[in-house]
């Protein structure tokens, strides 16, 4: 190849669509746009408890305040006050009972931003405190769900406990997270003409933020148009809690027939929005010699907050991913949605995976402290088989797993990083350090790519040719940083043979792709990819036929479309004069593309089908040092192999893997939810909430594509990447219990709960005495 020929767009390291742009400062967001003629601004009143009866709402002076335009309350709402995805058990604006403190109680449009947030701390609230339930024990004591508790149960599992040479119990405890993602909560509604409205909304999900209006305003869904073009971050955060602002917006903006922008300040988005859920566990494990389960009992309760919102499909999958890569005969499992009186958690990148895999990493941990064992070991001894159709390979939820690479990825991950010749080091350093101790921690992944909603599993795409050659492509899926709509040109650009520059993404909107899923569950690129591939192959197939008559004969299967050029044998032209050419000949430029995910299936009640088109694997080394005076840590080195399939983009999958893992370090080790005893959220911004920064990323970062192409008909046989790297950060928990551990009596229990902070290490340390019980 020419060095100044471009590279074919598919499975090439190119850069992200709006790297420029995002560097330079001259990328739009939404709070970027120019700023519509009479446009106010919103502002939230929030309660000051956590639970309590609503008896009075003086707003008197808030509607006298100045610039204020409009005041709404519960009563004010025409259609529906609900916010909820799945259940309506959500307010806009609570109504007669406070369930958290922060909840919207009102909201406020004004001429400025700042008249409308001084407007609001005019009101005077009258509330009567009522008891409330701040976390999982008082929500379990008190039996409070969001949804029924749901139990499972496979194989004989008292006869395995009752076999078993072993058996052993614990409890563990993960916290929840904020999303923090860099753009805050961000509603910007416009009135139109007959009854109209265009919504712009930092979102996932522009299609459940249009329904949500129209049920808000009693409108239908025709009259209102939602557009995403980016988003500043989202990770599961914007899937559904991006609807109260986006229908409160609109609320104002069709009372007062103006332009109406809401954002949260980072205060009023960490107190009013859900986190990811914590989960607490009780578990009973019977196990052989070699580590491996005979069987499993397991509770697992989690933090759901104040309403339903997606917590039950989040427990759903922390159900179907506590098996990680590990093969269950005998399960007893009781699953616990815990009703709290605390912002509805929600969504966030792993979606209840996380949870999962967490808890059966600790009793493999613990099986193997207990054998004195390797823990890789262990986890090798519990894995799937390597082929389809083993003993060892169907799922606790009844899905075969056909794909498994998770024991020749780990092999190989293992020689690669030295991990047996490091744990004899690290063993030797431990032994000569009184204060300094260092752990290691090899973890597998095994994360299932598709919504457990099949329905969820579609999408639509619409693509243009125009009659330059250029090419306008517009798709369901919502752009957030994870390089989707980059992939989708690149897609596109190599059905039609063009360079990367001859394509453009439109902004995300419900007018043009209507109907469309959450750019959620790692699918914007398998969905979306496919949707668009196949707008692609109906023009192109529209063309070829055009080529065989320009051509004077031959085979619509024998045109070719590379390098700019179209090709039928010794005949070509080039794409644009094909296009013009096609033009003239009314040929139809255009065409819509849909994909539905083949071969899923899962039932909601009993928890079995096969939920996931296919498995995205990975594993983790990691080596971290922990300070036992100080209970300080620090990772060291980290070795990431992971599968992503045939990669479309080398460059933006390194990236999500990396950006993965050091979120998911952050979960696990510094990023620590505190509500005071009134319930209010005391981490609530950049001071008190502590995020991995650049100084976290280990000084040894190692980062490796694994070579394997998808078994299954993904998009360019490619494997999703948004979600799975997550869970590799797991590695570095359990190397942060490793090096405890080594500061412990040799085969001393390890109770170290997350996120091991400073304070929960120290705890982890001083166990034996008592110190820091509770």
């Amino acid at each position: 190849m020419r060095a100044d020929t471009p590279p074919k767009p598919v499975g090439h390291a190119l850069p992200h669509e709006s790297a420029a742009l995002h560097v330079s400062g001259a990328a739009h967001y939404l709070d970027d746009l120019p700023e519509l003629a009479g446009t106010l601004h919103a502002a939230i009143g929030q309660a000051p408890c956590a639970h309590g009866r609503l008896r009075a709402l003086q707003l008197d002076a808030v509607r006298a305040a100045p610039g204020v335009r409009a005041v709404l309350t519960a009563v004010d709402i025409p259609g529906d006050n609900n916010c909820g995805p799945i259940l309506h058990d959500d307010p806009l604006l609570a109504a007669d009972e406070v369930q958290f403190y922060g909840q919207p109680l009102f909201v406020v449009a004004a001429d400025s931003r700042e008249q409308a947030r001084q407007a609001v701390r005019l009101a005077q609230i009258d509330i009567e405190p009522l008891p409330a339930l701040l976390d999982i024990d008082s929500a379990v004591a008190a039996e409070s769900w969001v949804l029924p508790p749901f139990e499972m149960q496979r194989g004989e599992v008292d006869a395995a406990f009752a076999a078993a040479p072993h058996r052993l119990s614990g409890q563990a405890r993960v916290g929840g997270q904020e999303h923090f993602y860099l753009e805050g909560q961000i509603s910007y509604a416009q009135p139109g003409d007959d009854d109209s409205l265009h919504v712009w909304c930092s979102t996932q999900h522009p299609s459940e933020m249009q329904q949500l209006i129209a049920h808000a305003l009693g409108w239908r869904a025709h009259q209102i148009t939602v557009s995403c073009r980016r988003m500043g971050g989202a990770f599961g955060g914007k899937e559904s809690q991006s609807a109260q602002w986006a229908c409160l917006a609109a609320l104002l903006a069709v009372r007062t027939g103006r332009p109406v922008k809401l954002r949260l300040d980072r205060d009023e988005d960490m107190s009013a929005t859900g986190k990811r859920h914590g989960f607490q566990y009780q578990w009973q494990a019977a196990f052989a010699d070699d580590g491996r389960l005979a069987g499993l009992k397991l509770e697992m309760a989690s933090h759901c907050g104040f309403s339903a919102d997606l917590s039950g499909p989040v427990n759903d999958r922390a159900i179907c991913h506590l098996d990680n890569a590990y093969y269950l005969d005998a399960l007893a499992l009781r699953s616990l949605r815990c009703k709290t009186h605390t912002v509805s958690n929600t969504a966030f990148r792993g979606f209840g995976g996380p949870q999962g895999m967490f808890l059966i990493e600790t009793v493999l941990d613990d099986i193997a402290r207990h054998l004195q064992l390797d823990p890789l070991a262990v986890r090798q001894a519990n894995f799937y088989d390597s082929e389809p159709g083993g003993a060892r390979s169907v799922t606790h939820y009844g899905m075969p797993v056909t794909d498994n690479i998770a024991p020749a990825l780990v092999a190989e991950l293992a020689a690669r990083c030295q991990y047996a010749q490091r744990r004899q080091a690290i063993a030797e350093f431990n032994a000569a350090s009184p204060t300094l101790k260092r752990g290691l921690a090899l973890t597998p992944v095994k994360f299932g790519i598709s919504f457990n909603a099949t329905h969820f599993n579609q999408a639509g795409a619409l693509v243009h040719v125009y009659t330059d050659g250029t090419v306008l492509a517009s798709h369901g899926g919502t752009e957030m940083g994870q390089g989707l709509y980059t992939k989708i040109r690149q897609i596109v650009a190599g059905e039609f043979g063009l360079p990367l520059a001859d394509v453009r993404l439109a902004a995300t909107d419900t007018s043009r792709v209507s109907n469309t899923s959450a750019t959620a569950a790692s699918s914007g690129t398998d969905l979306n990819g496919k949707a668009a591939q196949a707008a692609c192959q109906q023009i192109k197939a529209r063309l070829a036929a055009l080529m065989v008559e320009l051509a004077g004969g031959g085979s619509a299967d024998a045109v070719r479309f590379a390098d700019g050029q179209v090709r039928l044998a010794d005949f070509s032209l080039p794409f644009a004069e094909l296009a013009m050419r096609a033009y003239r000949a009314r040929v139809q430029l255009w065409d819509s593309g849909f994909y539905r995910t083949p071969d899923i299936h899962f039932d909601p009640v009993s928890k079995l089908g096969r939920p996931f088109y296919y498995f995205a694997y990975g594993a983790a080394a990691c080596e971290v040092a922990i300070d036992t005076l100080t209970g300080e840590s620090r990772v060291l080195r980290a070795d990431l192999l992971h599968d992503v399939g045939q990669s479309i983009n080398p460059a933006l999958d390194i990236g999500q893997i990396e950006g993965g893992f050091v979120q998911g370090m952050g979960w696990l080790t510094s990023e620590e939810l505190y509500w005071r005893a009134d319930g209010k959220l005391m981490t609530h911004a950049p001071s008190t909430y502590k995020i991995p920064t650049a100084a976290d990323v280990p000084a040894v970062f190692n980062v490796a594509l694994y070579a394997n192409a998808n078994r299954e008909d993904s998009i360019h046989r490619s494997k999703a990447v948004g979600e799975p790297p997550f869970m590799l950060a797991l590695a570095v928990f359990f190397a942060l219990r490793d090096a405890v551990a080594a500061a412990l009596p040799a085969g001393a229990p390890v109770q170290l709960d997350a996120p091991a902070t400073p304070e929960a290490i120290v705890c982890a340390l001083r166990a034996g005495s008592g110190a820091c019980a509770g």
